[in-house]
């Protein structure tokens, strides 16, 4: 969700134009002491550090979360008006995350009070600007001004896919986050095309929210949270109830939900340092169970993360003990070819060839990962290294039918692409054949009426070089 807002649709010209450095000259104290005056103070405290005037109101109420991505002009300046830097000198507009200290606190407060759309004037005392330090341009102590304009504003990514948006209604206590296996207690408030369906006070283990009925995306957040954070997250479908949706909450297929979160407690789980090879060892195996129980459910997102956590925890151990050896080789194999699996029903096709490869580097003959590797292969349209795949099967296990089917189905898939390819070129062909005729007609219709064009001429010339004779 993205809110967005140019400075001329306003009606008003851009920011850069609407002050003059005389307009800002606060040179002593009674005039800031005049400006404080008809500003707000915007600091948690009210101790007068940040104080913004309004120049022009947003068009709406609608105001940045902390850690939105927002966009701003602005324009920086001492108090006797000089400007040290402005991005509209290059016409730049700067982002960043609100409320991360990613910029100075007189930003990360003053654009939390803004409204899309707002241009305003903050007055910063040196301990939310620059402080004591010594910058160029800059002297140590000073307080400064700042003129800016909110662009636009939209909540924070969690996914590469834009499938969980988060945005922070209040902030949560502490630096620790939740975990996979950590026990988390929430408040739920879920909302699909305005109808609220799910309210809730709910108790779930992280990767494992699918047994509560908690959507896979809310699950995905946990580990971003803090204590007593509340968010409101925006999730697409994928990370919704997907596909079959939810009969109990009549959510429709492939639809997209809102869900207010509120973390109200949480107990972690062990890290993974923070556990010997035994433990591993031991609850590798319920995780195991628990992500096959999970892939014959058809909760695939689920199950991966049960996979992956072994694969975490495993697979830099290295130790002297044969059975120990064993025993760790053994679940990671397993692991990588049930992610394997499990991406292929989520058609993630790369990192199905991925985790067969991984089993590969461990066991080059392994049956299964050589025909997974060939699905996932045949289906990203790689016909000649899938082919190679199966063929790979036959000889470590001729008597595989499947593996001998799937040679067919390559063979008559590169025949279909073969003949595609061909009609492709031959039109393509065609066409640049069709331009050249056209283009050649054109020459000889241009060079024919240029020659009727000379002809003419020379006509008329004759005609009135025999003229000019018989006159003569």
């Amino acid at each position: 969700m993205e809110y967005s807002l140019k400075s001329e649709s306003l009606g008003c010209p851009p920011a850069a134009d609407m002050t003059t450095d005389q307009d800002f000259s606060l040179d002593g104290p009674s005039a800031a002491a005049a400006f404080a005056a008809k500003g707000t103070d915007v600091t948690v405290k009210k101790d007068q550090g940040i104080i913004k005037v309004v120049k022009h109101p947003g068009i709406d109420g609608e105001r940045p979360m902390i850690g939105d991505r927002v966009t701003i002009h602005y324009t920086g300046r001492l108090l006797n008006g000089k400007v040290f830097h402005s991005s509209r000198e290059g016409n730049e507009s700067f982002s960043f995350n609100i409320g991360k200290g990613q910029v100075l606190k007189a930003w990360d407060i003053g654009v939390l009070s803004m409204q899309r759309g707002e241009v305003c004037t903050l007055l910063c005392k040196p301990e939310y600007a620059y402080g004591s330090g010594n910058l160029d341009k800059i002297p140590p102590n000073s307080s400064v001004l700042f003129e800016i304009e909110l662009l636009k504003f939209k909540g924070e990514n969690l996914t590469d896919d834009g499938g969980i948006i988060r945005r922070i209604k209040s902030k949560g206590d502490g630096y620790l986050n939740p975990n996979d296996g950590t026990i988390v207690e929430v408040h739920l408030e879920g909302s699909c095309d305005g109808r609220l369906f799910d309210i809730r006070d709910v108790s779930f283990v992280v990767s494992e929210s699918v047994d509560k009925g908690v959507p896979f995306g809310v699950d995905r957040a946990m580990d971003k949270m803090q204590k007593g954070e509340c968010c409101i997250l925006y999730l697409t479908h994928k990370y919704g109830f997907g596909s079959k949706g939810n009969q109990t909450f009549k959510i429709g297929p492939d639809k997209d939900i809102v869900y207010q979160v509120t973390l109200k407690d949480f107990k972690r789980a062990k890290e993974s340092w923070e556990m010997d090879l035994h433990e591993k060892l031991t609850q590798a195996l319920e995780i195991k169970l628990k992500g096959n129980q999970y892939y014959k459910l058809g909760h695939y997102n689920h199950a991966v993360i049960q996979y992956q956590r072994i694969v975490l925890w495993l697979e830099m151990e290295c130790v002297n003990d044969f059975e120990q050896q064993k025993q760790i080789k053994d679940f990671l194999l397993s692991a990588h070819l049930n992610l394997a699996l499990c991406f292929l029903r989520i058609q993630d096709l790369s990192l199905v060839v991925e985790n067969c490869n991984k089993v590969i580097e461990i066991d080059s003959c392994n049956e299964k990962a050589l025909y997974r590797r060939g699905e996932g292969r045949l289906l990203k349209n790689e016909f000649h290294l899938a082919m190679v795949d199966f063929k790979s099967v036959l000889q470590v296990n001729p008597s595989n039918q499947a593996a001998r089917t799937q040679i067919v189905n390559c063979q008559k898939k590169m025949k279909e692409h073969h003949e595609l390819d061909k009609k492709t070129y031959a039109h393509m062909f065609q066409k640049l054949a069709e331009k050249d005729a056209k283009g050649g007609r054109t020459k000889r219709k241009r060079d024919d009426s240029m020659k009727s064009s000379m002809n003419g001429e020379l006509g008329f010339k004759r005609r009135r070089s025999q003229d000019s004779l018989s006159r003569q």
